[in-house]
């Protein structure tokens, strides 16, 4: 693209879509993957995740921050480590998952995956618009209505449009910035709910057993990392091939592990005492309840900081995965469907059916399985695929490098597929005891009634594929011809260039890696305007 380079200047509207982007055009620091994390968890939100390892899992204080640190700074040591991929392929994760699934068979997991940020995205938006109601009532004393309501919605998606629709330079410059700003408001919020916290009760809380233990370090994972694993690659693709990959996992971690740590701990602190924080079904107003009343105004300024934050980066990630879908559409447009379908699912929320937000969220939360099944196989390969082909990336023909049989692999397909049904028998979906959804065979063995079922999922998804992927005939020739011919650069862009670099870091695909390109043209995709 003729205006690639100046589209990623700060203020400016990012033009490119999900085409790899060229060596001569990246650059930036790992430093950034911590600001990017940093910002999508400082949101006063995480206190909930706390609170139910102590009123839940019956976890003392220390325990609580234990398995805070462990839960936090483990998985979101696997979304680093998945980013790499990106770095290696300059494209987003569900674009380069198309190497991974083959060009029909990525379809599943790309919709399912658009299907979730868009579902979170919508409950991210009428969190905050219900704490903007607030906020408003507060300030001017004015009283919940429907054009209210619909002003406090249009507020929200505004800034997310905003931001989102720029695209990447603005979204890393907002991170590192925004953060401060929202980071001191956040910190002023906890020290007055830390003079809240019975001390006497914390400190005589018996400790859980290890199961327990166990049990509370999946379910902060579940809750914090592994959400993000599939959009990891998104943000790194900017990044230079020769950034070593191991700095890109500890970015990751460190980034999203402090914050996430302090408010976990925070939670599990408030918690001891009284277990509303962890039973409230809307943790915004809960937490206000704890606070004095002129605290409310900076509270609740920063609880909807914090969902700005995270919610651009969704944003801009869904906006990406649906043009991986095939839909007929520039990033920019495809941002603005998604905003305009979170828009109408906040008014059906508000102002419509607000008894569905429980099924809803239960909902979402199914949809962790396939996601999870994803990762697990997509982590496997990244372990054996050091370069990805950029114009294979983009190709739609039948001859395209990554069609391999009728457009699937098979040995990730059936992978992902078995995988899914395993997670989906330690499942239990439920808005609460007496309605229950649906509810796996195994869903109440330790496993399942511990929230450990994502691991299993992750676990034999892995397996699975690593044991079929030598069977897959179609997909061990491309892997011979990925060592025996040069990788071709990104075509996508003006001019030539090349790249090279080493590469030594952690996690999936550790090791040493070198990467080289050169191309010249533009591409279109079928079903996709780039």
């Amino acid at each position: 693209m003729a205006d690639s380079k100046t589209s990623e200047l700060v203020g400016t509207v990012e033009t490119r879509g999900i085409e790899p982007v060229p060596d001569q055009e990246r650059h930036g620091h790992a430093g950034q993957m911590f600001w990017t994390w940093f910002a999508a968890n400082i949101s006063l939100l995480g206190l909930p995740l706390g609170a139910t390892l102590v009123a839940f899992r019956g976890l003392n204080i220390w325990q609580a921050v234990i398995v805070a640190i462990i839960g936090a700074f483990g998985s979101f040591a696997l979304v680093g480590a998945l980013s790499i991929a990106g770095k290696r392929g300059g494209a987003p994760a569900l674009t380069l998952s198309r190497a991974v699934f083959g060009r029909r068979g990525n379809t599943g997991p790309t919709l399912v995956t658009w299907i979730s940020r868009v579902g979170w995205e919508t409950v991210n938006t009428t969190t905050a618009a219900y704490a903007l109601l607030s906020l408003l009532a507060i300030v001017f004393g004015t009283h919940q209505n429907t054009v209210l309501t619909i002003i406090c919605l249009l507020v929200f998606i505004a800034c997310t449009l905003l931001i989102s629709g720029l695209g990447h330079a603005t979204i890393m410059w907002i991170n590192r910035w925004a953060t401060y700003v929202f980071g001191l408001l956040n910190l002023v919020v906890m020290g007055f709910l830390a003079a809240t916290v019975d001390w006497t009760k914390v400190v005589q809380a018996p400790a859980a057993p290890l199961s327990a233990v166990i049990a509370g370090v999946g379910v902060i994972a579940a809750g914090t990392g592994i959400g993000w694993a599939n959009a990891g690659a998104d943000y790194a693709r900017y990044l230079p091939r020769s950034i070593p990959g191991g700095r890109l996992v500890l970015a990751s971690a460190w980034g999203a592990g402090i914050p996430l740590v302090l408010l976990i701990s925070l939670g599990s602190l408030l918690s001891a005492g009284d277990t509303s924080l962890a039973a409230a079904s809307d943790p915004v107003a809960a937490i206000d309840a704890m606070l004095p009343s002129w605290m409310s105004v900076p509270y609740l300024i920063a609880a909807f900081g914090g969902l700005l934050l995270s919610n651009h980066l969704s944003v801009y990630s869904a906006g990406l995965t649906l043009v991986t879908l095939g839909v007929r559409a520039k990033r920019t447009v495809a941002v603005g469907l998604d905003i305009i379908l979170t828009f109408a699912g906040g008014i059906y929320f508000m102002l419509v059916a607000k008894d569905f937000y429980g099924p809803f969220t239960t909902f979402l939360t199914i949809l962790a399985v396939p996601i999870t099944a994803w990762v697990g196989v997509f982590a496997v390969d990244m372990m054996r695929r050091r370069v990805y082909d950029p114009r294979a990336l983009m190709e739609t023909r039948r001859s395209g490098r990554y069609w391999y049989n009728g457009g699937f692999a098979w040995s990730a397909c059936l992978s992902w597929a078995v995988a899914i049904v395993v997670g989906l028998m330690l499942t239990e979906a439920k808005t609460s005891d007496t309605d229950v959804w649906f509810s796996g065979p195994f869903s109440h063995s330790w496993l399942g009634s511990n929230g450990l079922g994502w691991v299993v999922t992750f676990v034999v998804a892995a397996v699975a594929y690593s044991l079929l992927l030598p069977l897959d005939r179609a997909v061990s020739a491309e892997a011979t011809r990925r060592t025996t011919e040069p990788a071709e650069g990104p075509g996508y862009g003006t001019g030539t260039g090349s790249g090279s670099g080493p590469e030594s870091g952690s996690g999936p695909g550790s090791g040493t890696e070198t990467g080289t390109g050169s191309g010249t043209g533009g591409s279109t995709e079928e079903g996709v305007t780039v």
